[in-house]
């Protein structure tokens, strides 16, 4: 997922100007979060469909593979959640105003639907008997995970950009932060110890 840096307008960091820091995100799928991410771009530049970006543009901006970023987009296109136009001032643009577009519309194109309570002790410790200690937390977790995406539309990425002014930062990329002493360097030594 996207991560907001409060920087001011003109000094966002895109693709290999910024140092990388996180490596995976446990609650989608790449290509879920490729859709998201690029849709998400879409919606911080919307201006009632008048600005496209192409399949470069979104993956430069974000620090994605171009050829996902192009796969993902065609599969966006056929889903009706945006609209392609070719050949030179082409591009991509939101099919409708982000408001009217969920997380969970994106979800559905890459994700299975995941309402197994699979216990994460193994086969034979739920089902068997009463649940689990974990049970009654993972349906709670699962049902605000899909309360999530059927709750937040991607006004939220046009927001935070065109009226608080923050600026995205590209995936796995964090601003700078101040380094921090060691913990280690900071103890005595102990006597009898080399």
């Amino acid at each position: 997922m996207l991560i907001y840096d409060s920087r001011p307008r003109g000094d966002a960091c895109f693709g290999s100007e910024c140092k990388p820091i996180l490596t995976r995100n446990f609650m989608y799928g790449k290509q879920t979060e490729t859709a998201i991410a690029a849709m998400s771009r879409l919606a911080e530049v919307w201006d009632n469909g008048k600005t496209r970006l192409s399949a470069v543009e979104i993956a430069d901006q974000r620090g994605l593979p171009r050829a996902m970023v192009a796969k993902i987009l065609s599969t966006l296109s056929r889903a009706d959640l945006v609209k392609g136009a070719p050949g030179p001032g082409g591009g991509y643009a939101l099919s409708r105003q982000p408001s009217k577009i969920t997380l969970r519309e994106a979800y559905e194109l890459f994700e299975r639907e995941n309402t197994s309570t699979d216990c994460p002790f193994g086969g034979g410790v739920c089902g068997v008997g009463t649940p689990c200690a974990l049970h009654n937390r993972l349906v709670a977790m699962q049902e605000s995970v899909r309360r999530l995406h059927e709750d937040t539309t991607l006004e939220i990425f046009r927001v935070a950009v065109q009226e608080q002014g923050l600026k995205p930062v590209a995936k796995g990329v964090r601003p700078e932060v101040s380094p921090r002493a060691s913990y280690r360097a900071s103890q005595p030594k102990r006597k009898g110890r080399a």
